[in-house]
């Protein structure tokens, strides 16, 4: 009786880069589908004949190599895939010992003569945007700033993702905090250590209550510690005294606008229906500030979502956070930023 042999072999040229940790040649799928695709065709085989068992057993292990082959190199692929970083967390020491930390996206590189930009984005809501150690926001997520991050960067701009001090990490955050002149001074060490990693300018930026804090620092800050100019946007204009806590009701005219001396935008939106952040009370911002460049825009358009005029409109995810026109403002940001008009 003639004896056939087995036409199909899978590879044996396996091997492991120890450096990176990654199989070289066939993964290990394709060598697990041969053999059962060989033996599959072994039994077809038996019952055939041996000239069919031949064929089967090198079909059979062709076809089941790649099978299991391919999934096994995208399991692979996504098992390799780098973990995603939202920015280098960064810690500096702020009030009475406290830590404060910032996500950092470096700005890209800049001919001369002009500097590289970074944006300190301030959140709203709690301040409190509880970053992991990759850098990205595990709470406040649908903030209108912190949705737009990779616009910023797409824009050229360095950003400063930053987080609540240590002291704060409660569920209020920030809470009355954000108006005092030690918040103030806090940002002023985050702007001062920006300066020295960029060597360039420093804006902040805030949004609904963030705002309060980028006005905060921007009419108390001075020297290096100043920023380079100021964007408010769905400012908190409007309080109220029926608030159960006091600092609910603070908005950015409770703060010395008048030493506000920077570039400074406001943008609101005409279908904002925050009951905190009324657009039609933006000029009285710039009313009382006194910088050098100032300008007031009223964004209208975008899904045009309905709802009542109150506290449960103050969301990122509507008219207030600019949704569905992140890419809109993020550009009239850039172009302000940049020395122009909105």
């Amino acid at each position: 009786m003639p004896v056939y042999r087995v036409l199909y072999r899978a590879p044996k040229s396996f091997r492991c880069d120890s450096a990176r940790r990654a199989w070289r040649g066939p993964p290990l799928g394709a060598r697990f589908g041969a053999r059962f695709g060989a033996l599959l065709g072994a039994l077809f085989g038996a019952l055939l004949g041996a000239p069919f068992g031949v064929v089967l057993r090198a079909l059979f292990g062709a076809l089941f190599g790649a099978l299991f082959g391919s999934s096994g190199a995208i399991a692979q692929e996504q098992a390799g895939t780098p973990e995603r970083r939202c920015g280098e967390v960064i810690a500096i020491e702020t009030h009475a010992g406290t830590t404060t930390r910032y996500a950092f996206v470096a700005p890209p590189p800049t001919p001369a003569p002009a500097e590289p930009i970074t944006l300190l984005l301030l959140a709203g809501g709690s301040g409190r945007v509880d970053l992991d150690a990759r850098g990205c926001a595990r709470a406040l997520k649908g903030n209108s700033l912190v949705r737009s991050i990779p616009l910023f960067g797409a824009q050229g701009f360095g950003t400063a993702l930053v987080d609540a001090p240590s002291d704060h990490d409660g569920d209020d955050g920030l809470a009355g905090f954000r108006s005092m002149p030690a918040h103030a001074q806090d940002l002023g060490h985050v702007i001062a250590d920006l300066r020295t990693r960029t060597k360039g300018a420093v804006w902040l930026v805030g949004t609904s209550r963030g705002s309060l804090s980028a006005a905060n620092a921007a009419a108390r800050l001075s020297g290096p510690a100043a920023a380079d100019g100021v964007v408010l946007t769905s400012a908190l204009m409007s309080g109220g005294n029926s608030a159960r806590k006091p600092w609910v009701a603070h908005s950015v005219f409770d703060l010395p606008l008048e030493d506000i001396r920077q570039p400074l935008l406001v943008v609101g939106h005409s279908a904002d229906r925050c009951i905190r952040s009324p657009p039609t009370l933006m000029g009285r911002i710039v009313a009382r500030t006194q910088g050098v460049r100032e300008q007031v825009i009223t964004v209208s358009g975008g899904p045009g979502l309905d709802g009542p005029v109150d506290a449960s409109a103050c969301e990122g995810r509507s008219a207030h956070g600019f949704i569905g026109q992140e890419a809109e403002m993020v550009a009239g940001i850039a172009r302000f930023v940049r020395g122009g008009r909105y």
